[in-house]
């Protein structure tokens, strides 16, 4: 197996170490200004020392930028088994093989099995999947999965408009970098 390509962990403990990219055709990992940019908005507080869950988890390039910089567990769903060892070899690369576990699932059933609460949640779903709404109101009806004030990050094609409000989820923050588009939203608007 091997990646297409290379990136680099943006900041924290593992600050500079390389990742392996994509081994499956379609899977666009999440660039680097992006995952700088959704950890430069998020309040350091939301997620150290607290659980983390990437969906579409891809590289799993968000959930170790979270563990790196300080997060204490990560949880990684993503359904293609060739990538969830793209995830794992990251996680061992990058020394954080202890404190994450990779689900071989898809996101829509992971959402049935995962025990929350966690304090992020971040989402980078393929580019094909043009309606997230269905899959945002699950996640927000899912019961105990985000932690009163925790927050979910969904990256996103700009051709995807995305409600200002899923169930206790309340979009604060709406931004654009190049053809990525991430909104922010906390669990009880707070």
């Amino acid at each position: 197996m091997r990646p297409k390509s290379t990136m680099r962990v943006v900041g924290g403990q593992a600050k500079g170490r390389r990742l392996k990219g994509a081994v499956v055709p379609g899977v666009r990992p999440t660039t680097e200004r992006a995952r700088a940019a959704i950890f430069n908005v998020l309040a350091p507080d939301v997620y150290r020392d607290g659980r983390v869950l990437d969906l579409f988890a891809g590289t799993g390039s968000l959930g170790i930028e979270g563990l790196s910089l300080g997060a204490a567990w990560a949880d990684f769903v993503e359904r293609d088994g060739r990538q969830c060892e793209v995830i794992r070899s990251n996680l061992e690369a990058t020394g954080f093989s202890d404190q994450a576990r990779v689900y071989g699932l898809d996101a829509n059933r992971a959402l049935a099995v995962l025990v929350g609460p966690y304090q992020l949640v971040l989402l980078d779903p393929p580019y094909r999947m043009v309606d997230l709404t269905e899959f945002m109101e699950r996640l927000a009806a899912t019961a105990g999965l985000v932690a009163p004030g925790g927050m979910v990050v969904v990256g996103h094609s700009p051709r995807v408009d995305l409600l200002a409000k899923y169930g206790e989820l309340v979009r604060y923050s709406h931004r654009r970098y190049g053809d990525n588009v991430l909104d922010f939203y906390c669990w009880g608007g707070d």
